[in-house]
């Protein structure tokens, strides 16, 4: 049976980008975004649905998210589905969450760096690799490098 995964959503910061490290070092970012969606219902009346989401980024992009990004910018981001699950350390219960695993993302708005608090664009939402840095894979812990556990990256 074939498997695939893609998540592809474009919408607005609804925090500012939480930027961590795991005890090995490699940056991890989390944000929340919200996804409007508007349409007439029937009788001609305007409705609007919000879905929030949770996304995670890895590596040099979690980098780059935290410095340009922030509450209330757009982002059009591409990943996979990720289910964590873990014991709630009061309750002792199996509690699960989905969340988006970024990929790549794309800066939408082309703000300048000093447009103010909101502001903080580059061109490309891909960024470049640095020449000494290694070539990783997009979208998870480096190679050999487990998920952190809810207690190595505090959010």
């Amino acid at each position: 049976m074939a498997n695939f995964n893609k998540v592809i959503l474009a919408g607005n910061l609804t925090r500012d980008p939480e930027l961590r490290y795991t005890p090995k070092g490699t940056a991890v970012v989390k944000m929340g975004m919200a996804i409007n969606r508007t349409w007439k219902s029937e009788t001609g009346e305007a409705k609007e649905e919000v879905t929030f989401v949770d996304v995670e980024a890895w590596d040099r992009q979690a980098e780059v998210i935290a410095q340009y990004m922030r509450k209330g910018r757009p982002i059009l981001v591409e990943g996979r589905l990720k289910l964590d699950t873990w014991e709630d350390k009061n309750t002792h219960q199996k509690v699960s969450k989905l969340k988006v695993r970024l990929e790549s993302f794309s800066f939408i708005d082309s703000k300048s760096p000093d447009a103010g608090a909101g502001g903080g664009g580059v061109p490309s939402g891909e960024p470049a690799r640095r020449p000494d840095a290694p070539a990783k894979p997009a979208g998870g812990p480096p190679e050999g490098e487990a998920p952190p556990e809810e207690d190595d990256v505090p959010f």
